[in-house]
């Protein structure tokens, strides 16, 4: 599987960590950066791993920055993409499960990285349940075809 990584000045520890963790478990990682601790503006990163995942190159993303919500909140603007910002297990876990996400995104302000890594890997294992929650998402996409 291959995964698209990102992270703005909040979150680059994090997401180095995050892609060596991938790599040693034999994902493929695309890193949209940052590569340096310099400031950016987060949506630019966002919206290019939200372009990988839409475009068919990454089939999930993982975004990082100081509460992960203004990646969240980037990344869901782009069409087709269900981004969650999660900082606790079980909510990384369902919105896989549940929601079907393809973005998970983390703070590196608000938790810290061995709890960063056992989000990545519930993300990343748990597959989409389907069945009633399908019509669930489907509503959304329609929400999202509907305004846009």
């Amino acid at each position: 599987m291959k995964i698209a990584l990102g992270c703005d000045h909040g979150g680059l520890e994090h997401k180095n960590a995050i892609a060596e963790h991938l790599k040693e478990k034999g994902f493929e990682v695309c890193d949209f950066g940052i590569y340096e601790q310099k400031s950016v503006d987060y949506p630019e990163i966002a919206l290019k791993v939200a372009k990988s995942i839409t475009s068919g190159e990454s089939e999930l993303g993982i975004l990082v920055c100081g509460t992960g919500i203004g990646m969240s909140l980037a990344a869901n603007k782009v069409k087709g993409i269900r981004a969650a910002a999660c900082s606790e297990h079980f909510s990384a876990k369902f919105t896989r499960l549940h929601n079907n996400s393809n973005i998970l995104c983390l703070g590196g302000r608000v938790i810290g990285v061995g709890t960063a890594l056992e989000l990545v890997d519930l993300f990343v294992t748990t597959e989409f349940e389907g069945g009633r929650h399908q019509t669930r998402v489907d509503k959304i996409t329609a929400i999202e075809q509907n305004e846009n």
